[in-house]
Parts: C-alpha cells; structure tokens; sequence
C-alpha cells in the first residue's frame, strides 16, 4: 500500500499513474468538480469529495452523506489521469473514465487533493447470499399477487431474440407481461435489458399486442427510475428470500 497526504498535483498524479499501470486500487480524497456526459449530462459544483477507481474499470464518487455514490461508472471502463492548467494558473489533477459501449465519460477535476492511496490485493471469495433470483422467482411463482392483482405467470426463461425473459405471463386484462428478477439494487443497464426484452416480444407477438414491462429487485438507483419512468416501464420492490 501506498498513501501520500497532502501532495502537489504532481506528486499525486504520479503515484495515481502507477497505481493505475499496476492494477491497483487507488482512492483520492479532496476538493473537486464532477461532470458526466453520455446518455445524459450532469455537473456537481466544487465539494469535498472521495473517488475510488477499481482495477476492473469500476469508478465510484463518494460525499460524506448516504451509502450510494453520487456519480458512478460500472466496471469494464478506462481510467486515464493528466495535469492540467487552471485558469488561474496554478496545476489540477484530472482523473477521467471512459466507457465505450455506451459512450460515457466522467471527470473529476481535483484544485485541492488531501490524500491519495493506492492498495494492492486480490480477493477470490465470492459473497455468501441469503437470496438468489432464484428464490426471488419462487417467491413470484408461489404469490403471483406480489405483481399486482390478477397477474398470471405463464412460463420462466422464455427464449426471445434478446435472451431469455425470467418470467413471462399475462395480467387481468390480458396483456403480455415480461418480468426481469434481480437479486440486488440495480442501476440502469437492468432497464436497458429489460426494455430489450419488451421490444424484442413485441415483434414476435401480432401488431397490436400491449406489453408491460416490471423490474423486480430490492431497489434501483435515481438514473435507472428515471429510466423506467421515462419508457414506460414499471419496477416492484421484491427481496429474495432464500427457503
């Protein structure tokens, strides 16, 4: 483990490098702005901020309040860290994460950086569960009800061009419902996925076939609501409880 406290912006952007080069771990606490462009755009002014960048591409930007972070990139993505110059002349580091496959880039521009570690270490266990999505499908199956009165599963892993629908069914007016379980808070590529089921059945079933869409998880982040709202689609807050 590495950690400098209160290093120039040189100093800082050193140590990032490296640990970035060696897959490590690396978390940087100071003052900073925040900006996100790709699906959408968003700014946090100048605050005390603590940003985690994970070896598989994740990146993560924590305030001093609540569990979740207040901007995020998922795994999969690129970290890249530079000096710049300040319009008043004095130097700011500049950590960015880019993503591909949809194109989104986060920027964290530190004026004032206070501590910068980086860890390496691995971790090959996996976490224990309580509840799977597979008890989260019984639990549906047993209590149909729990997805609105009148709701009638008719098939679990129906095939569609886009993958297989976790359960498949009708409501009391009947009209085609696809159901997506997951087993944990989840953001918005859980909407993205669902809504691609949704559209895929609605060219295999005739024309006029009116088809809803439900996320089933313990809860979803602000982006993936907005999301849902946004197509028309509907989430259920459900826990998985293991038998």
């Amino acid at each position: 483990m590495h950690t400098i406290e209160q290093p120039s912006i040189a100093a800082g952007h050193d140590l990032i490098e490296s640990g970035l080069e060696r897959d490590a771990l690396v978390t940087v606490f100071g003052r900073c702005t925040v900006d996100y462009d790709g699906r959408a755009s968003s700014q946090l002014d100048a605050g005390d901020r603590h940003v985690m960048l994970k070896p598989d591409g994740t990146t993560l930007v924590h305030t001093d309040e609540g569990q979740q972070p207040v901007n995020w990139q998922p795994p999969g993505c690129e970290h890249a860290v530079r000096r710049v110059a300040a319009d008043d002349g004095t130097e700011e580091l500049v950590l960015e994460t880019n993503r591909s496959t949809p194109a989104e880039r986060l920027l964290v521009r530190f004026s004032t950086v206070r501590q910068i570690s980086a860890f390496s270490g691995t971790d090959e266990s996996d976490l224990t569960l309580s509840g799977t999505e597979e008890d989260l499908r019984t639990r549906i199956l047993d209590e149909p009800e729990l997805l609105g009165t009148g709701f009638t599963p008719l098939a679990t892993e129906r095939e569609t061009p886009a993958g297989a629908i976790d359960i498949y069914g009708e409501d009391s007016s009947g009209r085609a419902v696809v159901v997506e379980l997951k087993r944990r808070r989840v953001g918005p590529d859980a909407v993205s996925q669902l809504r691609r089921y949704v559209d895929s059945l609605g060219r295999d079933l005739h024309a006029d076939a009116s088809i809803r869409g439900i996320l089933v998880a313990p809860s979803v982040t602000d982006r993936a609501d907005r999301l849902l709202a946004e197509h028309g689609l509907e989430f259920v807050s459900l826990e998985p409880i293991a038998e």
